[in-house]
């Protein structure tokens, strides 16, 4: 039987939750460059020591943040390829949680941030985005399992994973992102799911 968590336990888990409730307001609202650790520290109510603590510099806090957006808006779900079930509907799946993520505010605005903090920065671009990128790894692990089950034919996982995930964010994450257009409704979604899905079969399935 696990043991209960201690008072301390809960005490260090709940600072570390205000800290990234804290990193997240003050990234929407100040950016990237401005938002401080400092600043972090003041919103949270905890010293810099503590945020420094549970996390060692302000770009693992961001990556952190967008991970428990995920985790958050996913329900930590990861979703494995099945050799019981249709292909379509396992993909529909797979880009239903996606949707969830992208249609999340907060997200799409840290994304933002994300994206104005690399334009300044191209090393911080790239290491963000390869922080971002680990959160689409679960796609690629599908494919992974779909194509060693001879269910689909590519030597290549990352690769078809990548189109796949640009086919949806061409139309559910860039426009949002860079002209400030609202996420899709319900029937957007499943045309562009249905349809992205429907073209990555066509080309992979066996």
């Amino acid at each position: 039987m696990p043991s209960l968590p201690t008072s301390s336990q809960r005490l260090t888990d709940r600072k570390r939750q205000a800290i990234i409730n804290a990193a997240i307001d003050e990234f929407r609202t100040a950016g990237y460059e401005t938002t401080s650790m400092d600043r972090i520290a003041a919103r949270a109510g905890v010293s810099k020591r503590t945020v420094y603590n549970h996390f060692p510099s302000k770009e693992v806090l961001f990556a952190e943040i967008l991970h428990h957006l995920w985790e958050a808006i996913a329900g930590g779900e990861e979703l494995a390829y099945r050799a019981d079930r249709p292909l379509r509907d396992q993909l529909l799946e797979l880009i239903a949680q996606k949707f969830r993520l992208l249609n999340d505010e907060a997200f799409v605005s840290l994304a933002r941030v994300a994206i104005a903090a690399g334009i300044h920065s191209p090393e911080r671009a790239l290491d963000m985005v390869a922080r971002m990128s680990e959160r689409e790894e679960g796609l690629t692990v599908w494919i992974r399992g779909a194509a060693a089950a001879g269910r689909l034919k590519t030597n290549d996982p990352v690769f078809a994973s990548h189109q796949l995930q640009g086919l949806i964010k061409s139309f559910a994450f860039w426009p949002q992102i860079t002209l400030a257009q609202p996420p899709l409704d319900i029937a957007a979604q499943k045309h562009v799911a249905e349809s992205a899905v429907d073209m990555f079969l066509a080309y992979y399935a066996v």
